[in-house]
C-alpha cells in the first residue's frame, strides 16, 4: 500500500494511522512469529531484491539524474543481500533463548533471557542510498518478528515508487508496507506510536524525530553523519592512501555519510598527497563531468549547497585544487560537481564546520601524530573514522585515543559491510546500533526471565525478621 500525505493537508494522517493500526492488530494476532515465517518474508525480501536489480537501479539513476548501475548493485543490491543472507544463516540461532548464569545466592533457580518482537517498526530512509537503507533496517525488523512501515525520501520518487510496487505485490499490507510522501508526511510519520523506530538522515532532522518519538517513549535508533575523518599515518605510502581515499569520497559523488569528509595529512608530505590524489582520480575519473562512471548530485539545492561551500571557502582564503582535467567546470544542468581538494579552509568556514555530502575534500596538515589525533578530538564525535598505518603503536592509540561510531583501517567505508559488525554512531553522529545480531536485537525486547527453584531458601528473608534472617543478611554483605 503506497501511502502518499499530501503537502497541503498535514492533518491528513488517517490513511497513515489506518494501516498502522492494521499493522498492530495483525501483530496482536501473531504476536512472536516462528522460525520459519520469519524466514519466508526475509526470503521474499531476497528474491524480490534479485529478481528486479536492474529495474531498481534505472529507478535510483532517473531519481539522481545519473548514477552508475555498477554503483547502485555494489553499494546498495549487494550488502542487502548479504544482509539477508546473514540474517537467515543465524536467524534460528538469535531466536533461542540464552542461559545466563544464575547468582550463587540464589541457586538452584535458572536465568535467561528470551528476544520477543516489539511489535510495528517504523524505518525513515534518506535519499542517498534508498535501497540499502530501507532494506538494511528491514532486515533486522523482520528476522525480529516484527510488521514495519517504511518512509521512503521524497527526493527519490522513482525508486520508492518502484520499491512500493514491488513490496505491495509481494507482501501484505499488515506486513510491510512503504510510504511515500514530502517532509510533512515524514513528521506524521516519525509522530506515530511506533513500538520502535529507526532513522537514517542529518543531525538536525534527526533531532526533531527524536523530540517527536518521546511523546510516545517511542526507542530511537538514529543514524546521522558527521565529519568523518581520514588520517594517513606518517609513513604510509601516499598512493595507496590517496587511491582508498579518493574511491571512498568519490562513489556516488560522496554523497554518503560515511565518505571521508577530510584528509589529515602531515604537513610536510601535503604537496605529495595532493600529488597523488590528482594521480589516481585522473586514472579513475577521467573525465568525470562526461563519465558514466560518476553521479550526479541529487538535486537543485544540495548542487547550490556544494557551490555555495566552495565559493565561501574560496572566498576565505582557501586553495581549491581542481581533480578533474582543466576545462571541467561545475553543471547546474546535470548536476555535476568536478572533485576538488581544499586546501587551507579556515575552520569557521561553512566546509570545515558541516557535512559535506559531496566530492569535495578539505586537506589539514598535521605536524605530529598526537596533534592529529587532538584535531579529531576537538570535533564532535564522526560516525567513521579511516586510519592509514602500519604502526601496530599508532593503530592502538587512535583505536584507545579517539571515538567514532565505526573504524576502518587501511581502507575508507568497508566496515558497514561486515554483517557481524554493528554499524552505528555516538553523540551527533547518532544512537543506537544495527546490521546483523544488533539489528536483531535493537529491534527485540530482550527479555529477562528467572524461574525459581521449588526449593528455595527465599523465605528466610520474610518478615517479621529474625535473628537468622539478620545473620543472613550480614552474610550477603560481606
Amino acid at each position: 500500500m503506497n501511502l502518499v500525505l499530501p503537502a497541503s493537508a498535514p492533518h491528513e494522517t488517517g490513511p497513515l494511522r489506518r494501516i498502522f493500526e492494521t499493522q498492530r492488530t495483525a501483530f496482536a494476532r501473531d504476536p512472536n512469529p516462528r522460525h520459519a515465517e520469519r524466514d519466508r518474508r526475509l526470503a521474499v525480501l531476497e528474491t524480490m531484491l534479485r529478481d528486479n536489480a536492474t529495474a531498481l537501479a534505472h529507478a535510483v539513476s532517473a531519481d539522481f539524474g545519473h548514477r552508475p548501475a555498477h554503483e547502485t548493485r555494489l553499494l546498495e543490491l549487494f550488502p542487502s543481500l548479504q544482509a539477508i543472507k546473514h540474517a537467515r544463516r543465524h536467524l534460528r540461532r538469535w531466536m533461542a533463548p540464552q542461559r545466563r548464569r544464575t547468582s550463587l545466592w540464589f541457586l538452584p533457580g535458572r536465568s535467561r533471557v528470551i528476544a520477543q518482537p516489539l511489535g510495528v517498526v517504523g524505518v525513515i530512509v534518506p535519499w542517498n542510498y534508498p535501497i540499502y537503507l530501507a532494506i538494511g533496517p528491514l532486515v533486522g525488523a523482520l528476522a525480529a518478528g516484527n510488521r514495519a512501515m517504511v518512509k521512503m525520501s521524497e527526493l527519490v520518487p522513482r525508486t520508492a515508487a518502484l520499491l512500493d510496487e514491488l513490496v505491495r505485490a509481494r507482501f501484505p499490507a499488515d506486513e510491510v508496507a512503504i510510504v511515500t510522501g514530502d517532509a510533512e508526511a515524514g513528521r506524521a510519520f516519525a509522530a506515530l506510536p511506533f513500538d520502535h523506530l529507526l532513522f537514517t538522515g542529518s543531525t538536525e532532522v534527526g533531532r526533531a524525530v527524536m523530540r517527536t518519538a518521546a511523546d510516545h517513549l517511542t526507542p530511537v535508533v538514529l543514524e546521522l553523519g558527521g565529519k568523518s575523518p581520514a588520517i594517513v599515518g606518517p609513513g604510509y605510502p601516499l598512493a595507496a592512501a590517496a587511491e582508498r581515499i579518493a574511491v571512498g569520497k568519490l562513489v556516488n559523488a560522496g554523497q554518503t555519510c560515511i565518505a571521508p569528509d577530510y584528509a589529515l595529512v602531515p604537513r610536510s608530505r601535503r604537496d605529495d598527497f595532493v600529488a597523488a590524489m590528482r594521480a589516481v582520480v585522473a586514472r579513475l575519473y577521467p573525465d568525470p563531468m562526461r563519465s558514466p562512471d560518476y553521479a550526479s548530485i541529487i538535486d537543485d539545492r544540495h548542487y547550490a549547497r556544494l557551490v555555495g561551500y566552495l565559493d565561501e571557502a574560496r572566498a576565505r582564503g582557501a586553495e581549491v585544487v581542481p581533480l578533474a582535467p582543466a576545462d571541467a567546470r561545475p553543471d547546474p544542468a546535470s548536476r555535476r560537481l568536478p572533485p576538488a581538494l581544499l586546501l587551507d579552509a579556515p575552520d569557521d568556514c561553512r566546509i570545515m564546520r558541516e557535512e559535506i555530502f559531496g566530492p569535495l575534500l578539505p586537506v589539514v596538515g598535521y605536524d605530529d601524530f598526537a596533534a592529529a589525533l587532538a584535531y579529531v578530538n576537538a570535533r564532535p564525535r564522526p560516525l567513521a573514522l579511516y586510519l592509514f598505518e602500519r604502526d601496530q603503536a599508532r593503530i592502538d592509540a587512535v583505536l584507545a585515543g579517539t571515538t567514532a561510531g565505526g573504524v576502518t583501517i587501511n581502507d575508507t567505508l568497508v566496515h558497514i559491510a561486515q554483517d557481524d559488525l554493528p554499524f552505528g554512531g555516538v553523540g551527533p553522529s547518532g544512537m543506537g546500533r544495527y546490521h546483523g545480531r544488533e539489528g536483531f536485537l535493537a529491534c527485540s525486547n530482550v527479555k529477562a526471565v528467572f524461574r525459581q527453584s521449588r526449593l528455595n531458601a527465599m523465605a528466610l528473608f520474610n518478615p517479621p525478621y529474625s535473628r537468622l534472617s539478620e545473620r543472613l543478611v550480614a552474610l550477603l554483605l560481606r
